[in-house]
């Protein structure tokens, strides 16, 4: 039959991950080559703030700080905050309506 219980190594884990980890490291980077210098210089002094699932690999922040050489923190509540912070700001539209405005 099918078994029900089986344990994965955390070495098994790793090796799993590390061609995905790699993939986001390089997409990380294209992105910051990328950026404008004005957003780059604060980025470079305040970080970078990791969110959704992703973030809650364990040391996915530390990964991102070695390969960059930039701050990075793991937001508070990473997995909602997107969610709240968006929500935020569509009750906030009417204040800030001029950022959201496309041409």
């Amino acid at each position: 039959g099918i078994p029900r219980k089986f344990t994965i190594s955390s070495n098994e884990i790793l090796e799993a991950l590390t061609e995905p980890l790699n993939s986001v490291v390089s997409a990380v980077k294209s992105a910051l080559e990328k950026t404008p210098p004005e957003l780059g210089a604060d980025i470079a002094e305040k970080g970078m703030v990791l969110t959704g699932g992703g973030a809650l690999l364990r040391d996915i922040d530390r990964l991102l700080m070695e390969e960059t050489g930039l701050p990075v923190i793991v937001a508070e509540e990473p997995l909602t905050c997107v969610a709240r912070g968006c929500g935020m700001a569509l009750e906030k539209m009417d204040n800030l309506g001029s950022i959201f405005a496309s041409d």
